[in-house]
């Protein structure tokens, strides 16, 4: 990945999320800028976007902060180079795997709240259709 050091502003701008909610996380432990400048600025790297990403991703399926916090920790396990016997490793994917079921069960409640959503614009639009006055020569 790029050591490439981004301030805050950046982050937000490509993250899509507010200087406010980032320093949340940061406080809430989930994400640490990987730097800071001499003026004390917080620097962050595409690792640290990549870790708001998916924190982005997990919040409207409603993730806790423990539960995002729980997921990070065992992806930067996994991720870290570090030997891991095959138990640790087993389970470290067993609680990835038991997000990923969740995510497709959050995702397939949004869908069947979607397609209501849907139906009941439609069902306005076609009353507001209903109730068009007749236009006259």
């Amino acid at each position: 990945m790029d050591d490439r050091h981004m301030q805050i502003g950046e982050v937000a701008a490509r993250t899509e999320l507010s200087l406010r909610t980032i320093r949340h996380y940061e406080e809430a432990g989930l994400v640490i800028p990987s730097a800071r400048s001499q003026g004390g600025f917080r620097l962050y790297t595409e690792t640290d976007v990549a870790r708001l990403m998916v924190i982005r991703r997990m919040k409207p399926l409603g993730f806790t902060l423990d539960q995002m916090r729980d997921l990070l920790d065992a992806t930067d396990r996994l991720d870290s180079g570090e030997a891991l016997d095959n138990d640790e490793r087993e389970t470290l994917l067993g609680r990835v795997r038991v997000y990923e079921r969740a995510a497709v069960e959050q995702v397939e409640k949004l869908r069947v709240q979607l397609a209501r959503a849907e139906d009941f614009a439609a069902t306005l639009g076609a009353r507001l259709g209903q109730n068009v006055p007749a236009v006259r020569p």
